[in-house]
């Protein structure tokens, strides 16, 4: 059981875009339950998370009147999903009941030289705490068995989970105890700082094809399917009834939802399919289903990559 399973279904019912991912990277389980560093859900000591209905209750009342939300997200937009996750962690975070944020993106530095950033810095009934953030979508290996981190790569190619892993516990975490970050970590009276991570996302698998987990992978971990743009029309026609429609980048957090009148059509999709180039960026798309309130919410996901994905070698 990971934190807040109870509440894994809110963000299908809220309503405000914004509110459904700020409830999605508070309530989604992590990618791994055996990272190579220590992971703590940043929650862990506040009141939200030993009562997980005043955080549904809280979640609720923003969903209502998201103003103070869309205003903190517009004063830093970013086009770049960890960027925008960061964000919404740090509004919670801000308002999180025992929680103290002590800092966000605080620079580390040496005679002028940027050595890096801390993601969060925080303060609760357990300690002071560096906190790196993480989300990520990695598509496993057609030929392999997939336990292998290395296999697992972005959909852009230009990531992969073992390089990611290496670069948190070797760089991102140990900075904190660094002597430079040290001498930060006293002016804000934030010593000693306990260095954890939390990684969140998900993981897509090959269609058709079949691969495992890579090692460590959290047993609940969200998952979808990824699949070659010459593998779509067969993709679809096995797939069960729904409407089909891709997300824009800024939307691949929470589950999809949408109101009947916004949905794809048949024809709009099949246009879109065909102004897609050979060799164009990956595209995540959802399969919506009609539920009992009058929306259509996401029943799948899966990646439709290029046919030579990937395109170059990592």
């Amino acid at each position: 059981m990971h934190a807040f399973e109870s509440l894994t279904d809110l963000p299908r019912q809220l309503r405000h875009c914004g509110v459904r991912d700020l409830a999605w990277a508070l309530l989604s389980p992590p990618l791994l339950s055996q990272p190579p560093w220590r992971q703590r859900h940043p929650l862990s000591a506040s009141g939200w998370f030993s009562h997980p209905d005043l955080l549904a209750d809280w979640l609720c009342a923003l969903d209502r009147q998201p103003a103070v939300l869309d205003q903190w997200l517009a004063q830093a937009p970013s086009r770049r999903l960890g960027l925008y996750y960061e964000r919404l962690w740090q509004f919670a975070l801000d308002q999180a009941p025992d929680v103290e944020l002590l800092a966000a993106n605080l620079p580390i530095r040496i005679a002028g030289q940027t050595l890096g950033e801390l993601d969060l810095l925080l303060r609760d009934a357990e300690g002071v705490h560096h906190l790196e953030l993480a989300i990520k979508l990695y598509l496993g290996p057609r030929h392999g068995d997939g336990s292998n981190a290395s296999e697992w790569l972005g959909p852009g190619s230009h990531d992969r989970l073992d390089l990611k892993l290496e670069h948190l516990s070797q760089h991102q975490l140990p900075l904190s105890s660094n002597p430079e970050s040290r001498q930060v970590l006293d002016r804000l009276d934030a010593q000693p700082a306990s260095a954890e991570l939390w990684l969140g996302g998900y993981l897509f698998y090959p269609w058709p094809g079949n691969c495992t987990a890579p090692q460590g992978a959290n047993p609940g971990h969200l998952r979808g399917q990824w699949l070659r743009q010459n593998e779509l029309d067969d993709f679809l026609a096995q797939t069960e009834d729904g409407s089909w429609q891709p997300l824009p980048r800024q939307s691949w957090l929470a589950p999809a939802v949408s109101e009947a009148e916004d949905r794809w059509s048949t024809e709009r999709f099949q246009h879109w399919r065909e102004q897609l180039e050979p060799d164009s960026p990956a595209r995540l798309l959802v399969r919506l289903v009609p539920h009992g309130d009058g929306r259509w919410k996401e029943a799948e996901r899966a990646f439709v990559v290029s046919d030579r994905w990937p395109l170059a070698p990592l």
